[in-house]
């Protein structure tokens, strides 16, 4: 593990929520795919027969590129982001949205020029979170150990992920109740 923060080089982030002020209704989602509350939707989607699975992946789509263009950075993400970049630190997204999405997003933040368009990980070029590959994706494009990298996110999935990979985590979250001391 890293001794300090500080000293990390490699920074995995996730976007919804984390680099972004929360804007999805996750209910809603579900809710437009026909799906249970509470459930994982990725998950449940890929469990469904495939000719299901395509025409609820076409919703989600459309869905989050709904949500893309109403994106807010996070307080303070760009001051982070220029430091860490300042600092000579790589940067890169691990996110249960597509790839597209999440390069959208960014770039409706003004931010898409601080991240190697490869090193910016959805759902179809990795197994979705909590799953590790994309973080390994992403040290073997870096060229990066586990102890050189951080993960930073605002949900169980990103703390998760970050810890299978051997990574130090950083939980971000305004909800006091949302909390995974475990993690």
């Amino acid at each position: 593990m890293i001794k300090h923060i500080r000293d990390a080089k490699y920074w995995v982030f996730d976007l919804d929520g984390t680099l972004t002020l929360p804007v999805h209704d996750f209910e809603y989602i579900r809710s437009e795919l026909g799906l249970p509350s509470g459930c994982d939707i990725l998950a449940t989607i890929e469990a469904q027969p495939a000719a299901e699975q395509l025409l609820l992946n076409h919703q989600l789509d459309r869905l989050e590129y709904f949500y893309a263009d109403k994106v807010v950075p996070a307080e303070g993400l760009n001051q982070l982001l220029d430091a860490l970049v300042k600092s000579g630190c790589h940067l890169g997204i691990l996110t249960r949205n597509k790839r597209e999405v999440a390069l959208h997003c960014l770039d409706v933040m003004g931010v898409k020029s601080l991240f190697r368009s490869d090193a910016v990980l959805g759902r179809d070029e990795a197994l979705a979170k909590p799953d590790p590959e994309g973080i390994h994706i992403l040290l073997d494009l870096w060229q990066a150990r586990p102890s050189e990298a951080v993960m930073v996110g605002d949900f169980r999935y990103d703390l998760e992920v970050g810890r299978a990979a051997g990574l130090a985590t950083v939980h971000v979250d305004s909800h006091q109740e949302r909390g995974w001391p475990e993690l």
